[in-house]
């Protein structure tokens, strides 16, 4: 396709179709044949050039085609030989005649293929008028309304406008748009036709419009769903909202609201129309964004112990730069508590006249009043979150001013300053839900057997190194105490209450000595060394106790580490330096954004269960934990600017896009675009991406969009999202710079899918078509503890773990053929399925008729007299995807009973394990490897409890979309109940099984986990958006 050409219109799909192209015929033997393939004038055939057939067999006629296929989706085109050789979404099928066969293609470009599918779809749904469509005899939707825009510019009523009023309406319509681009294409436009000057005509001004404004990849889009030509009608859009989007509940009357909100021309709001603008502005609006609108507002559970989140945390908040010559300002804290910061670092010095002040590193010239300091928290402590602020204090003052620093904080904090004792017979903290509104206090205390009004204190750790680095007086900054010593009065002591200073020894001695009410600060290179050589023990430690991660001192750039590094082995707070931007800056506040940024993310349940395996440096899949398969298609990108300060002469950008994935090592990956380079500031990029997320509670997505300019690459924009925040469909990317602004109309424009990973072990290459056999599947196992009577407990558990993948895996094998024969991705929901069978019948010359009962439990789908062959072979594999289904339903809940009863005879060895290990004459290496070997065990047998359960409950919404679905295309069978009505039965096991997940489970403390109702609400939505996304690339 010529570079310059734009498909913006279905005549130009034709245009393009009757002028033809070269592209790679693909047969069943997966040898490939270049061929010319074109439309006939008169748009009834298809064909193609050179051929070792006659003319009149290289032909196909276009009233034949049942289905157009974009991507993979035949079995030739799945086929091993072929697979690998081009890209998805150079590749797309015509399936035809009553045996629907297959014609299997592949072009050089997307834009090729997309061109021709939408051509194709078009003439197969209107191809009784293809000439009304290629020359209409009367105006469109769009045209009339651009035509009411011009006559109200053109005050004058002479027919034409000048040049810069015509720039200014198509740029107000289109903000982003370049000035320069919009006059140019004026310029061409007018030159083509013989025309110069500054007026611009009515017709010059609508085809520039629609030249510019209509964004292929979207109108391609559109078509696919219309059933009304060139716009949408509130049933195409409902259709579209629900099956792609990933909506629940929709309604026509949404739809039409959704056209009242977003159409532009006043006629199509009167007729409930979406032309191609309102189309656009509607996926453009927040209400497309990837990112879920439930994460906006606090949605998790608030009422876990604090050491159960990842908090918010700054390092040297009132930095404006560097450590060595940045200075000290206000505006930092506010800076930092506004976007969420939950703990806050105010490192506190001897100041004139007996008042303590705040300054870091060499930045003394720039000291802040200490008192100051805290009129700005107790201001803006809460402005942004309602949840605890915890403040860390590093004193470095003599005795008079510590006092007055306690005099400070009590008078200026007042009642928000959290001064209740710890109680004693506690294990854990109180939740952020208890301590809301509170100021908790993060410094060293005396110990109880002082009496005095002060004593001395081991000094912080990193009190010591930010000394050396100013390279003060030690001995005199810390009040001539000493390196490791410093002296403190009772009345700051006593302020302190939950969050007491202590320096941690090792893992074993904290077990048994460390109170949950004190908190441990590591060095960065520290925390580093505990996560490489004893991830496992990092990660138990950190289910009790709080633990403060913070940057080394050699960073005295104000670098920051990557937090991630330690989110992984549980470090709940991770300082990092706000004033830094970058990516470890944009992977912190992208994470903090999914529970409404209120700077605590509840951390994954693998990671907060008492007894429970997980290691930090997990390089595959986890015991108990699905796996799940990110889809990814990156389409095209919109008014990329040039990066700011670029070298580049000119203002040609050239992008290329990386997707990452940043979470545990297992889980950490990057893949590439192409570059564009002929249309840089808006580019189609239209590749697909594939990502095997093993923990996706930790898993964030990162776009970074980047210039390929011959100087060197240059960075363009990023967004980062937590995983746990996509939402799936069509979806447009807010693009920020690199200091966290959105860049204005700044986007890309992505298709997101999410699906369980079927199967064991690592990734396939052709990911979820991989079907196992039972003899080929990989069962999750439990392993060898050395301790003979808990052994054969667990290998009592072996035969109900192989029954509890078996059911899984029966099902998700089913359910990928059904989809495969229907010509869908693995990743289709079961309406789609539907549907799909549904078009097959409408589009067939026979007399052909199949009907879904929904009169019973399990739907079963029934053919009348003579079927073609796939279809045949698609009603065997709905057969067997209903009857898998049923022997998960009805045999679920005794397997998950046998694990479950498992798993709680295993935790009854919890508490005496180690003595009967030492018993067993185990010791040292050998005992810790049974620890860990128990934990593992408990892991894989609650986790495959929860995902068979799980697996019960999608199989229950997957007769749910059977029925809605059946309901819908006409399907059911002697008008059975509408969708919303459920059989009684199947309606029983869905009231148990929500009745099942909601029960509360008491943990080993006897404590009671209160999940909040937002909570349940969001993951329930979650979970049916997932059930339900479906990919198109």
């Amino acid at each position: 396709m010529p570079s310059d050409r734009k498909i913006n219109s279905t005549a130009a799909c034709m245009a393009f179709m009757l002028e033809g192209c070269e592209m790679k015929k693909v047969r069943s033997n997966s040898r490939m044949y270049n061929r010319y393939f074109l439309l006939d004038p008169d748009m009834h055939w298809l064909r193609w050039e050179p051929s070792k057939k006659d003319s009149e067999k290289a032909k196909l006629e276009i009233k034949s085609i049942k289905e157009v296929r974009l991507g993979k989706k035949t079995p030739v085109l799945r086929s091993n030989g072929l697979s690998d050789q081009f890209p998805d979404e150079c590749a797309f099928s015509i399936i035809y005649g009553d045996n629907y066969e297959s014609l299997d293609l592949v072009a050089s470009t997307a834009d090729i293929v997309s061109t021709w599918v939408m051509g194709l779809r078009y003439l197969v749904s209107y191809g009784r008028h293809p000439v009304d469509m290629a020359e209409p005899s009367q105006p469109s939707l769009r045209t009339s309304w651009i035509g009411s825009v011009f006559e109200l510019a053109d005050m004058e009523k002479g027919g034409h406008i000048d040049l810069f009023r015509a720039t200014q309406i198509i740029k107000g319509l289109n903000p982003g748009m370049k000035e320069s681009r919009i006059e140019l294409k004026f310029k061409e436009l007018q030159k083509a036709k013989d025309q110069y000057g500054e007026a611009i005509n009515l017709d010059t001004f609508v085809e520039a419009y629609c030249e510019l404004c209509t964004r292929p990849e979207i109108f391609f889009l559109l078509v696919q769903f219309s059933s009304n030509k060139e716009y949408l009608d509130s049933k195409d859009l409902m259709l579209f909202v629900e099956v792609e989007q990933g909506v629940e509940g929709v309604t026509e009357e949404m739809c039409r609201d959704i056209v009242q909100k977003f159409e532009p021309s006043a006629k199509g709001r009167e007729k409930g129309y979406l032309s191609i603008d309102g189309f656009t502005h509607y996926l453009l609006s927040s209400e497309c964004h990837i990112f879920d609108p439930q994460h906006k507002k606090v949605c998790q559970d608030m009422t876990q112990p604090l050491s159960h989140y990842y908090i918010n945390s700054s390092h040297n908040a009132s930095l404006l730069d560097d450590h060595f010559w940045g200075s000290s300002d206000i505006s930092s804290y506010i800076r930092a508590l506004r976007m969420g910061c939950r703990s806050i670092e105010v490192i506190v010095w001897n100041g004139p006249d007996n008042e303590p002040v705040v300054y870091v590193g060499s930045s003394v010239a720039t000291q802040l009043a200490f008192s100051k300091i805290l009129d700005i928290i107790n201001q803006y402590a809460f402005e942004s979150s309602e949840y605890p602020l915890i403040l860390c204090l590093v004193t470095h003052c003599y005795i008079p001013q510590q006092r007055v620093m306690a005099q400070h904080l009590k008078k200026i904090l007042g009642d928000k300053l959290y001064a209740e004792s710890p109680n004693k017979e506690e294990n854990y903290l109180p939740s952020p839900e208890k301590l809301k509104g509170k100021i908790l206090l993060k410094s060293k205390k005396l110990p109880p057997s002082c009496t005095e009004s002060e004593g001395d204190v081991t000094d912080e750790e990193e009190g010591l190194e930010m000394s050396r680095r100013v390279g003060a007086d030690e001995k005199d900054q810390l009040n001539g105490m000493g390196c490791k010593r410093l002296r403190l009065c009772r009345e700051l002591s006593d302020l302190v209450c939950l969050c007491k200073s202590v320096q941690f020894r090792d893992f074993e001695l904290s077990k048994r000595e460390q109170k949950y009410w004190e908190i441990c600060s590591f060095n960065e290179v520290d925390a580093n060394r505990f996560a490489n050589e004893f991830p496992e023990e990092f990660v138990s430690y950190n289910k009790r106790f709080l633990s403060r991660v913070y940057p080394t001192s050699m960073r005295i750039d104000a670098s920051n580490m990557n937090p991630q590094d330690f989110w992984k082995c549980g470090c709940q707070i991770v300082a990092m330096n706000y004033q830094t931007p970058g990516l470890m800056m944009d992977l912190n506040l992208g994470w903090f954004r999914q529970n409404g940024n209120c700077g605590y993310v509840l951390r994954p349940a693998i990671m907060r269960e008492e007894v429970s395996y997980f290691s930090a440096n997990a390089r595959d899949s986890l015991p108990g934990v699905s796996a799940q398969l990110l889809h990814i298609k990156v389409i095209s990108g919109q008014n990329l600017p040039k990066p700011r300060g670029s070298a580049a002469k000119g203002d040609v950008v050239e992008p290329y896009i990386y997707v990452e994935i940043h979470g545990i090592p297992a889980d950490c990956a990057e893949q590439r675009t192409k570059t564009v380079s002929q249309n840089g500031d808006n580019p189609i990029f239209d590749e697909s991406f594939e990502f095997q997320i093993n923990l996706p509670e930790l898993a964030v997505l990162r776009f970074v969009v980047l210039d390929d300019d011959y100087i060197g690459d240059e960075f363009i924009g990023q967004y980062t999202i937590p995983f746990e925040c996509l939402q799936p469909g069509y979806r447009h990317v807010p693009l920020q710079s690199l200091t966290g602004e959105f860049l204005p109309n700044t986007t890309l424009f992505v298709h997101v899918a999410i699906t369980n990973r079927r199967g064991g072990g690592k990734a396939h290459k052709r990911g979820l078509s991989v079907k196992k056999s039972r003899k080929a599947r990989e069962y999750t196992t439990t392993k060898t503890t050395g301790i003979k009577i808990v052994d054969e407990l667990f290998r009592a558990s072996t035969q109900p773990l192989r029954e509890a993948t078996d059911l899984r895996e029966n099902v998700q094998n089913a359910m990928v053929s059904f989809k495969e024969l229907c010509g869908l991705t693995p990743a289709a929901n079961m309406k789609q399925c539907i549907l799909t069978v549904s078009t097959w019948l409408m589009n067939s010359e026979r007399s052909l008729k199949v009907t879904v009962d929904l009169s019973e439990t399990y739907p079963t789908m029934e053919a009348q007299g003579p079927v073609p062959e796939l279809l045949r072979k698609v009603l065997t594999a709905y057969d067997m995807m209903i009857q898998t289904s049923k022997t998960l339903i009805e045999s679920a809940d005794v397997v998950y009973s046998k694990l479950t009863q498992a798993q709680r005879a295993g935790l009854d060895f919890h508490e005496d394990l180690h003595r009967i290990g030492v018993k067993e004459g185990l010791k040292g290496r050998k005992l810790q490897k049974a620890m860990e070997s128990y934990a593992w065990n408990i892991t894989v047998l609650k986790g495959q409890a929860d995902l068979l359960k799980h697996a019960k409950s999608e199989a229950l919404d997957t007769l749910r979309q059977i029925h809605c679905a059946a309901q819908s295309c006409g399907l059911s069978k002697n008008g059975a109940a509408s969708p919303h009505e459920s059989h009684p039965k199947r309606d029983r096991e869905i009231e148990k099984q929500k009745d099942a997940e909601g029960k509360q489970q008491p943990n080993k403390e006897g404590e009671v986990e209160v999940v909040t109702e937002r909570y349940k609400e969001v993951m329930t939505v979650k979970r049916s958006r997932r059930i339900r996304s479906e990919t198109q690339v």
